[in-house]
């Protein structure tokens, strides 16, 4: 484990990457961690695509297929640890993108990390409000008779979720790190007691051969096993267990805020996945041993087939105990996510990418106010598209994989690239960094073919997986806005203190600009 820090070091390296100590640090190792686990949060991951898992695969693909995705998983956070102690800043993978790179391709490689790195966030986001929105719609028709959600109503509830996360951001700062810790407790223990509660309470049990070999294709009507290979619904299946594990570089996000940067946030990042990989597992065996009838948890009178389970093993009272554990992750997932978002934006407008006005840290509770908002108006924005397609969620649990998962692949393809002139931080894999980060890539260009394929069969508006617009728009927009005004002002991260130093003013990109190719700033 790291050794203690001299107050100041942290403040140090950043100014060594050009920044000034503008947050608040008063996280530690464990708050680090906590806010990766807790945007993992395999209790909120798990339970919103238990169906889609089901019925894509079934039991077989989301058991096993579980241990692969997180082995490549843990491949991408290695990588990613090692770049993240060499680099502690908020502006994580479209930050290293422009340290690796050579000087000539730094600011297009940002550019282009950054904003699939924004994508994701948003869209993780989105998927996880959305799911806590449609939980909350869901336990309340468990208590009246005369409510039936739908989906305004449940647009609804999920706008009063976002600006309910929103407010806690803006006002609550100074208890995140509190907050922290309770979400660590919840969800750790939470998940706990749910696994022990449905196996303890379930009248019967599934068999093994049931949870480990059993191999389901609902995706449509002939199936994709039929109309392609099984093979093709074991690729798409796998969407449950890496959108799950997702969202880890909220540690990276987090390390101006936190103590002994360099370290923590490697091992807040390595943690985050270990611990959720092996509660995820548990949590899925113990959720598939417990149904109790295989075609109502696929069709659910409740209309989600986790709460089904819920009904069947613990009684309407004991299900709703559970519904209050699931849906309170699910927020404090939420909540989190936001905060990381937000501490991404913060860093994007600082280096000119976003607008200027955006990088503003309020002056008494030390947050970027602005960004908290822009992350809540977008993350609901992206969730309207659920009002008229059923497939929407699902495919927004895509677009935030795909878009954080390019993001990660990025900097790490361009650490083995550029490998001899890698500066490593205290966290470093020493000779294994090169075969750690080649089967990282190898697995996201992998997994970003797999999640933009359509996963119901026949493909029509209400089926169409537009996982693919979103992704094929921003690389659209940030392509062309490159070629067309952004290569002219972006220069990828602006080093405020060099700036200051020689007494160029860095809200003018044109100034900093020259200064840079004046050499009156030292070399990237």
């Amino acid at each position: 484990m790291a050794s203690e820090v001299p107050i100041g070091a942290d403040e140090a390296e950043l100014a060594k990457l050009g920044y000034k100590q503008e947050l608040k640090r008063d996280l530690h190792l464990l708050q680090n961690f906590g806010v990766s686990f807790s945007i993992i949060s395999v209790i909120t991951g798990i339970p919103s695509l238990f169906l889609f898992g089901l019925t894509t695969g079934g039991p077989a693909v989301m058991v096993w297929g579980w241990w692969v995705v997180a082995f490549f998983t843990m491949a991408v956070g290695l990588a990613m640890a090692e770049i993240c102690s060499s680099c502690p800043t908020s502006g994580g993978p479209y930050f290293w993108a422009a340290k690796l790179a050579r000087p000539s391709h730094a600011p297009f490689a940002s550019w282009i990390t950054g904003w699939f790195n924004l994508l994701g966030q948003v869209a993780v986001t989105t998927g996880i409000s959305y799911a806590c929105a449609t939980f909350i719609a869901t336990a309340a028709s468990m208590q009246s008779e005369t409510y039936v959600p739908g989906a305004k109503s449940i647009i609804g509830i999920y706008a009063a979720v976002l600006v309910t996360q929103g407010l806690i951001n803006t006002f609550g700062v100074h208890l995140l790190r509190y907050l922290n810790n309770v979400s660590i407790v919840w969800h750790a223990l939470g998940t706990t007691a749910l696994i022990i509660a449905v196996l303890a309470a379930a009248p019967t049990h599934q068999s093994g051969e049931f949870v480990f070999r059993t191999f389901i294709d609902g995706t449509g009507s002939p199936g994709w096993s039929e109309r392609a290979s099984p093979a093709y619904v074991v690729c798409i299946g796998v969407l449950l267990a890496q959108y799950t594990l997702t969202g880890f570089d909220a540690s990276a996000h987090m390390t101006e805020e936190t103590h002994n940067a360099a370290t923590s946030g490697s091992w807040g990042i390595v943690m985050a996945i270990g611990v959720s990989a092996l509660l995820g597992w548990f949590l899925l065996v113990g959720l598939l041993f417990s149904i109790q009838d295989l075609d109502a948890t696929l069709a659910p009178a409740s209309g989600e087939p986790v709460t089904q389970i819920f009904l069947d093993t613990c009684g309407p009272r004991g299900a709703i105990v559970l519904m209050v554990i699931v849906i309170g992750s699910m927020f404090w997932c939420g909540t989190f996510s936001i905060t990381a978002n937000s501490r991404m934006m913060y860093a994007f407008s600082r280096d000119d990418a976003l607008p200027r006005w955006l990088h503003t840290v309020d002056p008494v509770r030390k947050s970027p106010v602005r960004t908290v908002w822009l992350a809540v108006f977008l993350s609901f924005c992206l969730g309207l598209p659920s009002l008229g397609s059923a497939v929407a969620f699902t495919a927004a649990t895509s677009i935030a994989t795909i878009g954080l998962y390019i993001s990660y692949g990025i900097p790490i393809a361009l650490r083995v690239i550029d490998h001899d002139n890698f500066s490593r931080g205290p966290w470093h894999l020493g000779k294994w960094g090169i075969p750690i980060g080649i089967v990282a890539v190898c697995w996201i260009m992998t997994i970003t073919i797999f999640f933009i394929l359509p996963q119901i069969n026949p493909v029509t508006s209400q089926t169409f997986n537009y996982a693919v617009v979103a992704v094929g728009i921003v690389i659209t927009y940030s392509l062309g806005m490159w070629l067309v005004f952004a290569r002219k002002w972006f220069k990828g991260p602006i080093r405020q203190i060099k700036a200051e130093e020689a007494g160029i003013d860095v809200m003018d990109p044109d100034a900093y600009a020259k200064a840079e190719k004046e050499g009156r700033l030292d070399s990237r």
